[in-house]
């Protein structure tokens, strides 16, 4: 069992001090998020002040939650909707023309149960380009969806995905092709 007075962070885990994780947090919550959800631009500006890499056009809606935004990365004209959780104790890469639809949660990080001292982990999250994630759809972490793939409402993702294939589930299994 867990010895959580054991637990330790690993050195740099947060990829920046404390001060400036802090000061992300603060505007996020004041700045970012009472934003109108009209403006996309400002919202693009803000994450790449704080280190993501933010492509052209990227929508942006002013729910979306970023841990970390130095450990993001959005490919050109990309969605990401209303709710989003992108848990980015590690980096994630979300390609070009990828839709993150309401209320999907990314998660880069967790802890190995089997270690008394509980350790954190993170691990990259790739979501490459023209990929969609239907609504309140699960990412765990390490997981590659490939080029293409639609990843269908309330599925759960724990192992990669193929190429222009439908996934659906909790686990997400290939149904079929994604026709053209």
């Amino acid at each position: 069992m867990q010895k959580l007075n054991n637990f330790k962070l690993p050195n740099n885990f947060r990829g920046r001090n404390v001060f400036v994780v802090q000061l992300w947090w603060l505007v996020q919550a004041i700045f970012f998020r009472t934003s109108p959800q009209f403006l996309y631009g400002y919202r693009r500006f803000l994450l790449r002040l704080f280190g993501a890499k933010i492509g052209k056009k990227v929508i942006i809606r002013p729910t979306v939650k970023v841990t970390y935004p130095w450990k993001v990365s959005i490919g050109d004209y990309s969605w990401i909707g209303d709710d989003v959780v992108l848990y980015s104790l590690g980096k994630i890469e979300i390609g070009k023309n990828v839709v993150v639809s309401q209320k999907c949660y990314i998660c880069t990080g967790s802890h190995d149960y089997l270690k008394s001292d509980f350790p954190i982990y993170a691990k990259k999250i790739i979501i490459e380009d023209e990929v969609w994630l239907a609504t309140d759809v699960f990412v765990s972490p390490g997981i590659i969806i490939k080029t293409g793939t639609v990843v269908g409402s309330r599925s759960s993702v724990y192992k990669d995905l193929p190429s222009n294939k439908l996934c659906v589930g909790n686990p997400a299994k290939v149904i079929r092709e994604r026709k053209k």
